[in-house]
């Protein structure tokens, strides 16, 4: 057994002098090609090769000249043919034409990886195009572009490659100082269907219909309102392309988006039905399935108290002689939170575990939904609250049935496969809720901060982990007892988890 690849010692770090490292190869240089361009280089990687489109290369010769170690080619082919380790960091959307451009002038005995956030575009295109006697080890960085790699998950995903090929990728990426994360192909899609591709995006675009900012009619001010308002203006104050492809390209996102278009069906025709025990067994059978096991683990609430989430609403609770709604004045607005009891459905009737995905690969807008459903679900009171509310009180039921629509309407778009439909249903929605994103990026960040800071003096005060070998983005606390790459068998234990 050889400990090289390519004449590379595979556990070469960037100390090595420049003519024993290897040559990393970026194609693409989008938002994320350029920021592994800049953490590759700043840790220390001295030949590192990058293009973008031909039209571009003055452009980005320009925009890197300042950036120690890296070479910028004119296209792809040279890109390949001089690297052994590259990396594709193109929309999903378009790897397979790239791949088939480029994929062909791989250099013998390279190492081919992606940076795509859906794989199974990827997979095709690397076994259609890419050369039998290259490795295919591929990964994918969990965070945006301007977010620290530090303690962020970093999926890997060893393909069709030896050993030695996996552990090279590990060398030239352990600098980045993430988590590293070994999945398959198809794991990387299940779990990103249910972290990233955002089944409810429907929220906003049901309030939207409605023509109304939903905290300042009285209806959606407070404790778990503030947190469905403020991941609707994360997901919308982002580009609509960032979601396409994840939902759209992703097989398991679209199994996922269809049966949370189910759910919220299913559930408001017992609503309108009014058959109480229909669905209180229904929604009882899905907490059991899906937080019986956190119960037993001692697992405490995720959220914090809701006069803390209070302070960072967008809106006013109104006064007891103000409400809306049916409840005392001392009690929260009456609501069926429709959007929290389909996504537990959704992921009952799915047999998905929330929390293995969340100690995974939680994205801070996933970290917020499944906290507020896990609050919601995890009491008994607050569960059946919902469900009176839901049959008793109508002051919602025209909410709830844009909401209807709205999870219908995505999911039959995701269906179509029509990115332009996509952006169309997107922007439009986005465009209504546009003016306020300043006040809600402002208020949510705070939120999420108070959220992280509470959960670490509850823990100990041990904060964020200085490596993020066992910590996923950052959130103190979780616990990993065995990580699998083969198929996602593993098990978490879960000390206290934050969204």
């Amino acid at each position: 057994m050889t400990n090289k690849i390519n004449g590379i010692n595979v556990d070469v770090t960037p100390d090595a002098p420049a003519d024993e490292q290897p040559a990393i190869g970026l194609i693409g240089m989008g938002e994320m090609g350029r920021m592994y361009a800049a953490h590759l280089s700043r840790a220390g990687w001295k030949k590192i090769h990058v293009c973008d489109r031909p039209e571009k290369y003055e452009e980005l010769k320009e925009d890197m000249r300042d950036t120690l170690g890296v070479n910028v080619l004119p296209d792809g082919h040279q890109v390949s043919r001089m690297s052994d380790f590259i990396i594709y960091s193109v929309e999903a959307e378009f790897i397979d034409q790239v791949v088939a451009q480029y994929g062909p002038s791989s250099k013998v005995g390279a190492i081919v990886g992606g940076q795509t956030s859906v794989k199974a575009p990827e997979k095709t295109a690397f076994e259609r195009y890419l050369p039998q006697d290259v490795h295919i080890v591929s990964c994918h960085s969990l965070h945006g572009p301007t977010v620290s790699p530090l303690g962020q998950p970093l999926v890997i995903i060893k393909h069709r490659a030896s050993d030695e090929a996996q552990t090279l990728v590990e060398s030239i990426l352990r600098p980045l100082r993430s988590r590293f994360v070994y999945l398959s192909y198809d794991d990387h899609d299940l779990v990103t269907a249910n972290t990233q591709a955002v089944t409810h995006a429907a929220m906003g675009t049901a309030w939207a219909a409605q023509t109304s900012y939903p905290w300042e009619h009285g209806y959606y001010v407070g404790g778990i309102e503030t947190v469905k308002v403020n991941i609707t203006h994360r997901i919308y104050a982002n580009k609509w392309h960032v979601y396409a492809g994840l939902a759209i390209l992703n097989p398991s996102a679209r199994v996922q988006i269809g049966q949370f278009a189910a759910s919220a069906t299913g559930l408001y025709k017992l609503i309108l039905e009014g058959d109480r025990e229909a669905l209180q067994s229904r929604l009882y059978r899905a907490r059991e399935k899906v937080f019986e096991g956190e119960d037993k683990n001692g697992h405490p609430t995720i959220l914090l108290s809701e006069d803390m989430l209070d302070r960072f609403s967008l809106g006013r609770k109104p006064q007891s002689d103000q409400s809306p709604a049916s409840p005392t004045a001392s009690a929260p607005t009456a609501n069926s939170h429709l959007s929290l009891l389909a996504m537990v459905d959704c992921w009952a009737a799915l047999g998905i575990n929330p929390f293995v995905h969340l100690a995974l690969a939680a994205t801070p807008i996933f970290r917020l939904w499944i906290g507020v459903a896990e609050y919601l679900f995890r009491a008994r009171a607050r569960l059946d609250g919902a469900i009176d509310a839901a049959l008793a009180d109508v002051s919602h039921r025209a909410d709830d049935l844009e909401f209807v629509v709205a999870a219908r309407g995505w999911s039959q778009c995701v269906r179509f496969g029509s990115f332009e439909l996509y952006r169309a249903r997107f922007e439009r929605t986005a465009e209504f809720f546009r003016p306020r994103f300043g006040e809600s990026a402002r208020l949510g960040t705070e939120m999420i901060r108070a959220i992280l800071d509470s959960s670490s003096s509850a823990d100990g005060g041990g904060g964020g982990s200085g490596s993020g070998e066992s910590r996923p983005g950052g959130a103190p606390g979780i616990q990993f007892s065995e990580v699998d790459c083969n198929g996602l068998q593993w098990a978490a234990k879960s000390s206290y988890l934050v969204f």
